[in-house]
């Protein structure tokens, strides 16, 4: 039974900033990025959050995949030949096109994040920061599914545009 919630709707409280302007050769995930380099231009408005934000060494960064298509409920992810659920996969193109990205926090100047390991297409909207601390966000992984024997090709992997509008 679905409850009365059938619409939310979120503000971006900012946009981040990278070297990527489109989503063919964009890194699939934060963790691949090495040291590509963005900033987040938080809106004035929600500057004041960011106060003490300048002890954490890493950021999770929630953004609006506003460049995605929207798909099945069956994907073809990026480092795979076969279909899966949207649910088992990360990517872009879902119900909700919500994207989540764990980067290295470099600096804050005033309303600016400057941010490294960047896997964030330029002029995504922001949704939300939170810090990064590896005792609430660190689990042990058992099982990959899929991505078992996939997940060494993540390095070599990049966007190639299938997920795009």
């Amino acid at each position: 039974m679905r409850s009365n919630l059938d619409y939310i709707c979120f503000r971006p409280i900012g946009i981040i900033h990278s070297p990527f302007k489109k989503a063919e050769g964009t890194p699939i995930q934060a963790s691949a990025a090495g040291d590509i380099q963005g900033t987040v231009e938080v809106f004035k408005e929600y500057a004041e959050g960011l106060c003490g934000l300048e002890d954490f060494s890493h950021i999770i960064l929630i953004y609006h995949f506003n460049l995605s298509r929207k798909t099945s409920l069956k994907v073809k992810p990026y480092m795979d030949e076969a279909e899966h659920g949207v649910f088992a996969t990360r990517a872009p193109s879902r119900p909700n096109a919500i994207g989540i990205s764990t980067v290295k926090l470099i600096d804050i100047k005033d309303n600016v994040l400057y941010i490294q390991e960047v896997d964030i297409i330029d002029g995504t909207p922001l949704l939300d920061i939170k810090p990064y601390v590896k005792e609430f966000d660190t689990r042990t992984s058992d099982k990959k599914g899929w991505l078992e024997n996939n997940v060494a090709k993540l390095d070599k992997t990049k966007d190639d545009g299938r997920f795009k509008k």
